[in-house]
């Protein structure tokens, strides 16, 4: 499993708003394997069953920050372009800064394809394997998440 390790950290890096933060989701993706091990039936291979557990911490990561934004009334797109803009481990310039915001904007099924289509190149069938969503709701949350991406990036081009 750890042949794995960084490809999944930086899976799950393009979820959230810090090194730290990935390094902890990644511990829990392994720990999570490792405690479902017994029950791992072979349906898929050991890496696209990692992936799914991996993609499920990094959501689930997600929606509790969600709900946190929301007790404190703050939005989440404004907090992770805060930490995006203050990531001391970002060495992007300012056009991939751009692009990280808005990837970090959007809604997180998008964001999920956009994130294993565009920088994991996987394929719509690989995705489809590991989120357990159809080939076509796939493509078009792509289509969207790409449509929004050009949007946002085409007001700082401007």
């Amino acid at each position: 499993m750890c042949q794995y390790s960084e490809q999944l950290y930086w899976h799950i890096r393009g979820f959230v708003d810090s090194h730290e933060n990935a390094d902890d989701l990644l511990q829990e993706t392994f720990l999570k394997a490792w405690k479902a091990l017994p029950s791992f039936r072979g349906d898929s291979g050991h890496f696209t069953w990692l992936w799914r557990i991996a993609t499920n911490e990094a959501l689930g990561y997600l929606r509790k920050k969600k709900v946190r934004a929301a007790l404190q009334f703050e939005s989440i797109d404004a907090r992770a372009e805060r930490v995006i803009d203050s990531d001391p481990w970002f060495d992007g310039d300012a056009a991939q800064r751009e692009l990280s915001k808005a990837v970090a904007s959007l809604p997180d099924k998008q964001r999920t394809v956009f994130l294993m289509r565009y920088y994991e190149d996987l394929s719509y069938e690989e995705i489809s394997e590991i989120t357990g969503t159809s080939v076509g709701a796939l493509k078009a949350n792509y289509f969207h998440a790409v449509q929004r991406i050009r949007e946002r990036v085409k007001d700082f081009s401007d």
